[in-house]
């Protein structure tokens, strides 16, 4: 029999690999770079099927240069703003996410940021590096002490929640910004305030909501002046949410104490970026999923999703469900 070809747009973690290679007639991209735009559109042309990932920029434009066999989108990826999902949908193509599977492991890392930021940790790290390491001193790099801080969240879905499970247990108090009411936390208080309070009253804010037309600058100047003075901002959420200029004057200007960022836009963030000659900026590449479990359950269950497309047998986590109701 005849197998289904795919074009996997990136080299996935092995168990994923594995399984799409049994299954497919595969044409993997041989690199953890994206492919240019050119050769995306090449490589799609024919194929059955599509595993591609958040730098993938999937429109008319792919769908066309794909051609009408085209079965299945699988995302490598919770999110899928880098997808037009209205555009698959006319065209009948189900789209596949990995939704729930990163949860604690981008919560562990949001956290983490949170703790280096507040801590300074990679600002003592690089100072001992610098040989400026004389002797101990009261004043030498304070930060901000965590029990009785207070944390707000901006989202409160999976990752939001698994935050405040994790601030609970350093004695922090918390809010949370949320359009849609969130069932609660067993062993965690949390409090549901506004936007304007939230920004207000907390020493570290926490961004954990999709890019939406609504979330795109959502941190622009004038919500970043809102920040309590000497606040903290964390985004493991996307890049676009924050105005990074406005950023960099927040931060340079002392209003906020300091920032970390695992998502930038664009991504990589230019070496010229002038949040990269901040001490009190840290910047990740797009790490928080980085667990080797989680990246291992991220590659398996988007082959899943692109394989049970293949097959015409509904996707277990697919984001455009209309797609069914229409065939």
């Amino acid at each position: 029999m005849t197998k289904p070809t795919v074009f996997v747009t990136r080299l996935i973690r092995e168990a994923g690999l594995q399984l799409v290679r049994e299954f497919c007639q595969a044409d993997i991209w041989d690199s953890e770079d994206a492919p240019p735009r050119s050769a995306l559109l090449e490589r799609v042309r024919g194929v059955d099927g599509l595993l591609c990932l958040l730098s993938d920029r999937i429109d008319d434009e792919l769908l066309d240069a794909a051609g009408p066999q085209l079965k299945v989108i699988s995302n490598h990826a919770v999110g899928f703003d880098n997808i037009d999902v209205p555009a698959t949908t006319r065209r009948g193509i189900p789209v596949g996410n990995t939704p729930g599977i990163l949860t604690d492991a981008t919560a562990d890392f949001a956290f983490a940021l949170l703790l280096a930021a507040g801590r300074r940790v990679v600002e003592a790290e690089r100072y001992v590096r610098a040989g400026k390491w004389r002797s101990w001193g009261p004043s030498l790099l304070v930060g901000i002490d965590f029990n009785g801080a207070t944390l707000g969240l901006i989202g409160y879905g999976r990752i939001g929640q698994a935050m405040a499970r994790r601030a609970a247990g350093f004695g922090m108090r918390i809010l949370y910004c949320d359009p849609n009411p969130a069932p609660a936390v067993p062993g965690v208080q949390a409090t549901r305030v506004d936007l304007d309070t939230l920004l207000a009253e907390s020493d570290f804010v926490s961004l954990h909501t999709p890019l939406t037309p609504a979330t795109r600058d959502l941190m622009d100047a004038g919500r970043l002046a809102q920040m309590k003075p000497g606040a903290v901002l964390v985004n493991t959420a996307r890049g676009a949410m924050v105005d990074q200029a406005a950023l960099y004057q927040a931060l340079k200007s002392g209003h906020l104490f300091a920032a970390a960022l695992d998502v930038t836009d664009p991504e990589p963030l230019p070496l010229d970026s002038p949040l990269l000659t901040l001490e009190n900026c840290i910047i990740a590449p797009h790490i928080a999923s980085a667990g080797t479990k989680t990246r291992d359950r991220l590659a398996v269950v988007s082959v899943e999703n692109l394989i049970a497309g293949l097959k015409g047998e509904r996707l277990p986590f697919c984001v455009n469900p209309e797609v069914y109701s229409k065939a």
